[in-house]
């Protein structure tokens, strides 16, 4: 396994998120290692992105995770009950990040089939499969992301990043591979960050 190290998340911001694109999420949770291959992220800019927690240097209970090392793991709730899995950008103390909005299940597919929705990929239906983890509370229900790994540091066991892993027979994302790019979504509140096209995505 090639993790993704700290150089990585001290790059700019956008250039982190469309870089993710293709990149590996390690989950281990019970004793079971799921993996998923990431298709769709969303940069957050606290200097200068009224859509960020932190924009204008706000400091909360809960956007303090988003000063921390690059590559923390920043985790918050939305509605007060979906998940959302960020990892931190940039050097200590500039809050950024990138959210991780979807995902394809690589390894372990039926164990997220379980968490998300109590049976295995076979049992699946159509429509459930088509809403897999197109969602970022619907990637952390399936990999068990909530608020109790909010803060975890990079690399840690039970949730990383990675290039590839050749112990399953997963290689790297091919170089210049494609992707769609637009504006982020459900932030109609944010002016004129709205129209930031700091969305990116691959077609799976």
């Amino acid at each position: 396994m090639t993790k993704l190290t700290e150089e990585f998340f001290l790059q700019d911001t956008v250039t982190a998120a469309r870089e993710l694109l293709g990149c590996y999420l390690v989950r281990v949770d019970g004793g079971e290692t799921m993996v998923c291959r990431i298709t769709e992220t969303e940069a957050y800019v606290g200097a200068v992105d009224k859509a960020c927690h932190a924009y204008g240097g706000r400091r909360t209970r809960r956007t303090e995770t988003l000063y921390a090392a690059p590559g923390t793991a920043y985790v918050y709730l939305i509605y007060g009950m979906y998940s959302c899995l960020n990892f931190v950008t940039g050097p200590e103390g500039e809050a950024s990040a990138v959210l991780v909005r979807g995902c394809v299940p690589v390894v372990g597919a039926d164990g997220v089939a379980r968490r998300r929705f109590g049976v295995g990929m076979a049992n699946l239906s159509a429509y459930q499969r088509k809403n897999f983890m197109n969602g970022p509370g619907k990637l952390c229900r399936g990999l068990s992301i909530d608020r109790g790994l909010n803060g975890l540091a990079l690399g840690s066991a039970a949730l990383c990043l990675a290039y590839d892993l050749p112990e399953y027979g997963l290689e790297r994302r091919p170089e210049g591979m494609s992707c769609r790019i637009g504006k982020r979504i459900g932030i109609d509140y944010a002016e004129e960050a709205v129209d930031f096209p700091w969305r990116f995505w691959v077609e799976t």
